[in-house]
């Protein structure tokens, strides 16, 4: 069993108090015993209630897989899920072949709107999230715990980052904090940039408040920064202000003082021993998963049992148990490598091609596209056990992004860039998978964007890595069923946003949907 770093005892505590809170105005959570009580009879209980906050990220419930803090589906909620339909089934890399009502939407980029219930999941994650992180920072005002500030500043961390990915999918919110508590006036519609400052503004305080070390699977300095640095990276989308200086400082700041190196081998990254290996070296912020005692169909789970299928594959191969056969790459993703066969860079070897089509004439066919083996609930080292949940841990934020990240602010000709530091930095990436190394004439936006899809496809990032080159939405860059045709087809401008759920819109008459929805 993984060595969590869970204060399990507390975190059921933390549970018999809080209840589901997703609504955007109820911003209290219900109370049974009051958290001040709690705090001041067992200060130690703060560890719990962090820890709660933290798996908000990968979990669906307190009671194992089949609960959930939301109303929503504990299968096809959890935020890590949501993350991964929203940023890469929408995207170019992968296709999932259910034909779910609302999934094959994202699969397809085509008939959005506000009912689709995959929106709605995220949406409701975020305002699950974010009250329940303001309800401990305030009672943490009121309480002595040692250490409190940095237990605060976690937590508003943890607050930022599900802030993040409102700015990033819906552009849009209600931004709600500790002041907000105990309100029940609907709270005013927040812009995109109103947003941004907010999180920007977090960050740049709580920078000061993080300890440059924690625990692994918990917010450092570095932590925030990477993410500050995603904010700068694309604020010119967020904003339409250019902050590619500011990312590049933030960038640089990870890379210099974090204490990072890249893991060995590309594969131990994503296998059931990544805590453990030399993958922890370059992991910056993980998600945490573990197969007995945070079992959850939607963290890694999701991304290994769904690219499995008895059908074409030995599950037992890669730690599992169950293949759900959903999940499976493009040519878009698979062909930036060559020939698969001949391709000497390790990233080519995470793809199943035995029984399976290079094209994807049709994406709910399961043999047609490559399944990606990239996630694996095997170790890298030693044996393997099978099981049937993952306990493969989510590398969210690692030093190879912030490599690549930092390649591109140089790219797009950010202040105190040093083009030779980058070129670097990128071979540095590559040669770690024994692929080629480049030469300076071949670093530019358009081979940084494929290298980004070699190195990090799968994890989160495509979407919006597409948008922020222009190439998500109309018909520049086609890739296969994108706007539900095989061969790719121009989608609206107006997808670079999701709609805003109906639900959100009713519960609250001062929000408003995006435009072309």
């Amino acid at each position: 069993m993984k060595n969590l770093k869970f204060n399990i005892i507390a975190l059921g505590l933390f549970m018999l108090l809080l209840s589901s809170c997703t609504d955007d105005l109820n911003t209290e959570p219900k109370v049974e015993v009051t958290l001040e009580q709690l705090l001041a009879s067992d200060p130690n209980a703060i560890t719990g209630l962090l820890s709660k906050m933290y798996g908000a990220f990968a979990l669906s419930g307190p009671n194992g897989p089949g609960s959930s803090d939301i109303s929503d589906d504990p299968g096809e909620s959890p935020f890590l899920r949501g993350i991964i339909n929203l940023q890469d089934f929408t995207a170019d890399d992968m296709k999932n072949r259910w034909g779910d009502n609302g999934l094959d939407q994202l699969t397809t980029t085509s008939n959005w709107d506000a009912n689709n219930k995959f929106f709605r999941y995220l949406y409701n994650r975020v305002y699950y999230t974010v009250p329940q992180c303001n309800n401990i920072i305030n009672v943490l005002n009121n309480v002595d715990v040692p250490n409190k500030v940095q237990y605060q500043s976690e937590l508003r961390f943890l607050r930022s980052l599900a802030y993040y990915y409102m700015i990033d999918c819906f552009g849009k919110g209600v931004l709600v904090t500790e002041a907000d508590l105990g309100s029940g006036v609907p709270k005013p519609q927040s812009s995109r940039v109103e947003m941004f400052n907010f999180v920007e503004a977090e960050l740049l305080d709580i920078e000061n408040t993080l300890p440059v070390a924690n625990d692994y699977g918990r917010a450092n300095k570095a932590v925030a920064r990477m993410l500050l640095a995603k904010l700068y990276l694309n604020a010119e989308v967020y904003t339409g202000e250019a902050r590619y200086d500011d990312a590049l400082i933030y960038t640089k700041k990870v890379i210099d003082e974090g204490g990072y190196s890249l893991a060995t081998n590309f594969q131990s990254l994503f296998s059931g021993d990544n805590n453990v290996t030399d993958a922890k070296n370059e992991i910056i912020y993980a998600l945490i998963a573990d197969p007995l005692v945070s079992q959850s169909y939607g963290n890694t789970t999701y991304l290994v049992n769904g690219s499995l299928n008895t059908e074409t594959m030995t599950l037992s191969t890669y730690g599992a148990t169950q293949g759900w056969g959903g999940h499976r790459a493009t040519k878009a993703w698979y062909g930036l490598y060559g020939n698969l066969a001949t391709s000497t860079d390790v990233r080519a070897q995470s793809f199943w091609t035995g029984g399976h089509s290079y094209e994807m004439n049709d994406y709910k066919k399961w043999t047609d596209g490559y399944p990606t083996t990239k996630f694996r609930n095997s170790n890298f080292t030693g044996t393997s056990v099978p099981t049937d949940f993952s306990g493969t841990d989510f590398p969210l934020f690692r030093l190879a992004d912030a490599y690549l990240m930092y390649a591109e602010c140089v790219s797009r000709g950010a202040a105190g860039g040093n083009n030779t530091l980058a070129l670097q930095y990128v071979n540095e990436v590559r040669t770690r998978s024994n692929a080629t190394p480049i030469d300076l004439s071949q670093l530019n936006e358009n081979f940084i964007l494929d290298e980004r899809a070699r190195e990090l496809n799968f994890e989160g990032h495509r979407r919006t890595d597409l948008i922020r080159f222009g190439k998500f939405a109309g018909g520049t860059y086609l890739w296969p069923w994108k706007g539900g045709v095989k061969e790719g087809t121009s989608i609206p401008s107006t997808y670079n946003l999701f709609p805003i759920p109906l639900t959100a819109l009713q519960a609250n008459p001062n929000l408003t949907q995006n435009p072309g929805y």
